[in-house]
């Protein structure tokens, strides 16, 4: 059986109040029972959480459940691509040297069955967003991470899930605005020779046909679940739970 790429963004996992909570990470949990772990390369197009801080000896609990079904995917031969997106910036060692999976902090370039792609969560990507790029550069400094380290987890977890829903009104405006210009970076990389260009962070599901490439925006499962899938011929945008059933 042929390996398939499968893709997921922006699930945003601890955003809703406990009961719907549940709900999300049992689907996504579903979901990765689904998938056959030696024929599938799992990518996380970045916001996997709502929010993320890597601390020394501490890790969040409420999402012990997807630490540890991530951990057996990737210990049983499933491969794992992780990038990192706005909210889940907090990465450091623990996916790494615990789960054996890299979190990729910018963007990826690969080959699949032929085809070229380039993967971006999309932050940093709208035009004129100056003042995003500052903030990232601020957020993701080694030195800022390590004195919020100091910070007790509950405080600093407390904080991120402010930072969190801050974070979520202004993308919102900005989405209202011009959230149309991931698609125009979308057609520049197939200009440069990319045959799939995919994103997320815009909330918006997309499949756009361009010249000789495709644009896939994942959309977001605070919405409607969806999962990109490519199997060296065909790119399809399918909604989760229509795969689990499927199953």
């Amino acid at each position: 059986m042929r390996r398939l790429i499968y893709f997921i963004s922006d699930l945003h996992l601890g955003y809703f109040e406990p009961m719907k909570e549940k709900e999300r990470q049992e689907l996504f949990l579903s979901f990765l029972d689904t998938l056959p772990i030696n024929e599938s390369t799992l990518i996380i197009v970045g916001d996997l959480f709502d929010f993320w801080f890597d601390y020394h000896f501490v890790i969040p609990k409420n999402f012990f459940k997807i630490i540890a079904k991530l951990g057996e995917f990737k210990s049983k031969g499933g491969e794992i691509i992780y990038l990192m997106g706005n909210h889940d910036f907090g990465h450091f060692r623990f996916f790494r040297e615990e789960l054996g999976i890299d979190v990729i902090e910018g963007d990826l370039q690969a080959t699949f069955f032929g085809k070229k792609f380039y993967i971006s969560h999309g932050d940093g990507k709208i035009a004129n967003d100056y003042g995003y790029l500052i903030l990232k550069k601020f957020l993701r400094n080694r030195l800022v991470q390590s004195l919020f380290r100091l910070i007790h987890p509950d405080v600093g977890i407390w904080i991120a899930s402010g930072s969190s829903r801050n974070s979520r009104y202004y993308t919102t405006r900005r989405r209202k605005k011009n959230f149309d210009s991931l698609f125009e970076f979308a057609k520049r990389k197939i200009d440069d020779g990319f045959d799939f260009v995919v994103m997320g962070h815009s909330h918006k599901a997309e499949l756009k046909q361009y010249k000789g490439g495709v644009y896939v925006n994942l959309g977001s499962w605070l919405d409607t679940p969806l999962c990109g899938i490519f199997d060296g011929s065909n790119y399809e945008l399918i909604e989760v739970e229509k795969i689990i059933i499927n199953k």
